[in-house]
């Protein structure tokens, strides 16, 4: 009887350990039996790291199939300048207005529309202080007024459209890289001597930057003047995007830039 019980329990160690080694052979072959399956068992993050891995392009903004205000497209649009890639982006909306939904989400300026940032710096109610010798005070006219700077913005970039013939939405891109400036002082402390030191600009700056001297010639231009809005707007992108000396965007980029390279 002994003898019977030990190769009892001996065929029981013997069964158990043959099962303890099937289940870890199965934990092994799982992995590559999913490697196998391909992209349709992987995660969706997963599917999209690879797509833009494989992206052959990666300088191309993407707009999807949604025109911009119902007329132009967003697939061709391209940025030159890849460091501020991505941060021009745009959404499919017809017309671009998110209503603040992101506003406490980290890096908000880097989700919403490049257009609808635009708008957004066009409604202000002037500087009050001086900008090439006058007093900009439009007393609120554009502020919180979004439905009518997204007309503005609609209307100038339909003069951009019939003046060059061109996607106006490229034009304002090609504005926007060549407002950007690359290089900025800073007022530096150092034993009771303070003196500019010069300093490189992260990419989202150099596109807030841009955005904002646009906005303020479009307003400067038009300022107790006959011209309207979208008439300065329209002209200054134009300007800018040639890389003319003429536009104020362009000659803020020079004055910063040379005085960081006197700074350096």
């Amino acid at each position: 009887m002994a003898v019977e019980e030990v190769k009892s329990e001996e065929q029981k160690e013997e069964t158990v350990a043959a099962e303890s080694a099937e289940k870890l052979q199965r934990r092994r072959r799982a992995p590559q039996k999913q490697q196998a399956s391909g992209p349709q068992d992987a995660s969706p993050y997963a599917v999209q790291d690879a797509a833009s891995k494989s992206k052959s392009e990666p300088d191309v903004v993407h707009g999807g199939n949604v025109l911009l205000f119902g007329k132009y497209p967003l697939n061709d649009v391209k940025v030159e300048d890849q460091s501020i890639s991505s941060y021009i982006r745009f959404g499919n909306y017809e017309y671009p207005n998110i209503f603040g939904r992101r506003k406490f989400q980290s890096y908000y300026n880097a989700h919403i529309s490049i257009i609808e940032r635009l708008m957004n710096k066009l409604m202000r109610g002037g500087t009050g202080k001086k900008i090439g010798g006058k007093v900009i005070r439009t007393e609120g006219r554009l502020q919180g007024k979004k439905l009518k700077v997204m007309h503005i913005v609609e209307d100038s970039f339909e003069k951009i459209s019939k003046k060059t013939g061109k996607n106006p939405v490229q034009v304002f891109v090609d504005a926007i890289e060549h407002a950007a400036p690359i290089e900025d002082t800073t007022r530096v402390r150092y034993g009771g001597i303070s003196y500019n030191v010069a300093v490189g600009i992260s990419a989202q700056r150099r596109v807030d930057v841009a955005l904002k001297n646009i906005a303020l010639s479009a307003i400067i231009g038009s300022f107790n003047k006959r011209k309207s809005v979208a008439d300065a707007l329209a002209d200054e992108l134009i300007l800018a995007a040639t890389n003319s000396s003429e536009s104020y965007a362009i000659k803020k980029r020079t004055d910063v830039e040379r005085i960081a390279k006197r700074a350096r």
